[in-house]
């Protein structure tokens, strides 16, 4: 079994900041790309944030500049530190990751967390 357990959501001022944090847990034998997506009410689920595993990223047009993605490898971590937000960026904030686990062969496949609701208040 393979868990993506979110953290860090909640509620800020416009201007403020939060960080996000996704940790993996199970039988992990090998985690490739990570990323952060969200959705917000009445709206599709959009890419926010990826890293590769050899740390390479990419971002939304609308966060570049404002949000960092990072990743801590020995700890199966990934984080979404999100400065200057605005109320635009209220939405669940979902992590996923491409893994490979024990007892599913060599392929990678794509796990989800459950969501953390971020909202920023005007």
């Amino acid at each position: 079994q393979v868990q993506l357990v979110e953290s860090g959501g909640g509620l800020v001022q416009a201007g403020g900041s939060l960080r996000l944090s996704c940790a993996a847990s199970g039988s992990i034998v090998s985690i490739n790309g990570m990323g952060w997506h969200r959705q917000a009410p009445g709206k599709q689920r959009e890419l926010v944030a990826a890293i590769t595993g050899g740390g390479n990223t990419n971002y939304a047009d609308s966060v570049k500049g404002r949000f960092t993605i990072s990743r801590a490898n020995a700890k199966n971590t990934v984080y979404l530190q999100m400065n200057s937000l605005k109320p635009e960026d209220t939405a669940v904030y979902y992590c996923n990751a491409a893994i490979q686990a024990m007892g599913r062969g060599p392929k990678f496949y794509d796990y989800w967390g459950q969501g953390t609701q971020v909202t920023v208040s005007s």
